[in-house]
């Protein structure tokens, strides 16, 4: 079981690729915390300056579309994201996603209603999300992929499940 979250809102919209969400000259970059200063810099760049540990994303169609980057993920986590609620993602993205750790959540009416600005609350469990009175529920996420999202990432899933079977 996972603990309900909530966040502040962000929008953006369809199409936004791993290109604008990190853009390729920042691939150089190790450190999350100094790829988290170049988040959405190719789309929006006072987004570093608006966003909260523990903000949401709630965007369009594919998004994560473009290259297969961990550093996008890596860079939304840094800049204080903790999940998305899409329209749609990129398969891979989604996949980068999960194991590094940071839900994305298909629930179109969502990511369409949420308001920018606003709280909104994320439960995995229940795979809601909630705002103003409102609640959408969203694509049920697998009992692995919850296991992974709990866990922290997919490396840390593995440690869990290697601590077990010993």
């Amino acid at each position: 079981m996972s603990t309900p979250f909530q966040g502040r809102i962000h929008r953006f919209g369809d199409e936004v690729n791993t290109d604008v969400i990190l853009p390729g000259r920042y691939l150089s970059l190790r450190r999350p915390e100094e790829l988290g200063r170049h988040c959405m810099e190719g789309l929006d760049p006072d987004f570093v300056n608006r966003v909260r540990p523990g903000d949401i994303l709630a965007v369009g169609r594919n998004f994560g579309c473009g290259s297969s980057r961990e550093h996008a993920v890596i860079a939304l986590k840094a800049a204080g994201i903790t999940a998305i609620v899409a329209v749609s993602a990129a398969r891979i993205f989604f996949r980068n996603a999960v194991n590094l750790g940071l839900p994305v959540i298909t629930c179109p009416d969502a990511a369409a209603a949420l308001r920018e600005g606003e709280e909104a609350r994320i439960d995995l469990d229940t795979n809601s999300v909630a705002q103003g009175g409102r609640t959408w529920e969203g694509a049920a996420l697998g009992d692995e992929v919850r296991a992974i999202l709990a866990a922290g990432g997919l490396v840390q899933r593995v440690r869990q499940a290697l601590a077990n079977a010993a």
